[in-house]
């Protein structure tokens, strides 16, 4: 085995793990039993950015929605059951950007003059694993306009006063189909970091 070699092995490996890394989820959003849009979310390294698009429909024309991920995966009773904005970290609800906020705190939607909504933006909170993972929980949309907790009120600390749940969905994965603690990139690097060091011996010997 020739140090090149080992090196091109090295390298599909480290190609390999960006590919391993990407977590996919999906939810589809229902307003009683209508399906009105579907959301994707993609995180494409472990504690990177997740990437959020998708198209909801229905909405008020030209009207902003509050848009949250609830703690629970219980979407019965109108989407009641789902519970509070999902907070880990026991703090105040806020905008996306704030350093104060929900996990689950994703802001508002704006609905074109069509009551359609598209979407693509990123969030650095939300995950698709560890513990701010919004895998099984419920993505929640609501009737009003999130004010981001700057309404001044103990509520809009709570839920942005954003009214009542209009439509939700549980999130659930798409993809990889396998155990998603497996073929992480902790293994993958651990793989390249002998091949390193089988290159470093062979460079030595040679």
């Amino acid at each position: 085995m020739t140090p090149l070699y080992v090196l091109s092995c090295v390298v599909a490996l480290l190609l390999t793990s960006t590919v391993a890394d990407e977590r996919k989820a999906i939810v589809t959003l229902y307003k009683g039993n209508e399906a009105v849009g579907d959301i994707l979310f993609v995180q494409e390294q472990v504690d990177g950015i997740v990437k959020v698009s998708g198209t909801v429909r229905g909405l008020i024309p030209g009207h902003h929605h509050g848009f949250h991920v609830h703690e629970k995966g219980d979407i019965r009773n109108n989407c009641i059951a789902a519970g509070a904005h999902f907070n880990p970290e026991n703090k105040n609800h806020g905008a996306p950007n704030d350093t104060e906020r929900h996990v689950g705190d994703l802001g508002n939607i704006d609905a074109n003059a069509n009551g359609v909504a598209d979407l693509s933006f990123t969030d650095s909170l939300i995950s698709l694993r560890g513990p701010h993972s919004i895998i099984g929980r419920a993505l929640v949309l609501h009737n009003g306009t999130d004010d981001l907790g700057k309404g001044g009120t103990n509520e809009s600390l709570k839920t942005g006063t954003a009214g009542i749940r209009i439509a939700c969905g549980v999130i659930g994965i798409q993809s990889p189909i396998t155990p998603w603690e497996k073929g992480d990139a902790s293994s993958i690097f651990k793989s390249a970091s002998a091949l390193l060091l089988s290159v470093a011996v062979a460079t030595v010997l040679m």
